[in-house]
């Protein structure tokens, strides 16, 4: 009787674990539009456009390719120099890499939680 009861109790805990695992997923999965806007928000946050403000065409920030686990969203700076965000479509997390096309220069220049981007209201 024993065995049965910790049998059930067993199979009880496998079956929560697995669900609250594929809920936690679902949370934090991340879609195209969370990536654009998450990265919008970065980009006018932490940029200087005032610079765009007569010419809006010289600053934006657009989605790029994306691949299984990330989307690549790109901020175009008025000084010629892009920004590739690569968004990982089930953490959040962020890699930023600078690409400056006149100089052929590549850097890697942080990452961030796109969550701390996304707004909560939605």
């Amino acid at each position: 009787m024993k065995q049965i009861a910790l049998l059930c109790l067993l199979a009880t805990m496998l079956l929560c674990s697995c669900n609250s695992k594929s809920t936690k997923e679902s949370q934090s999965k991340i879609t195209a539009e969370m990536a654009l806007e998450g990265v919008n928000n970065y980009c006018h946050s932490e940029y200087d456009w005032s610079m765009a403000k007569d010419n809006p065409d010289i600053m934006g920030v657009q989605m790029g390719e994306d691949s299984d686990s990330a989307y690549q969203v790109v901020f175009r700076s008025y000084t010629g120099a892009f920004v590739n965000f690569y968004v990982d479509k089930t953490s959040g997390t962020t890699r930023m890499e600078e690409y400056v096309p006149n100089l052929n220069v590549r850097n890697d220049v942080g990452t961030i939680d796109i969550f701390g981007y996304i707004d909560k209201n939605e």
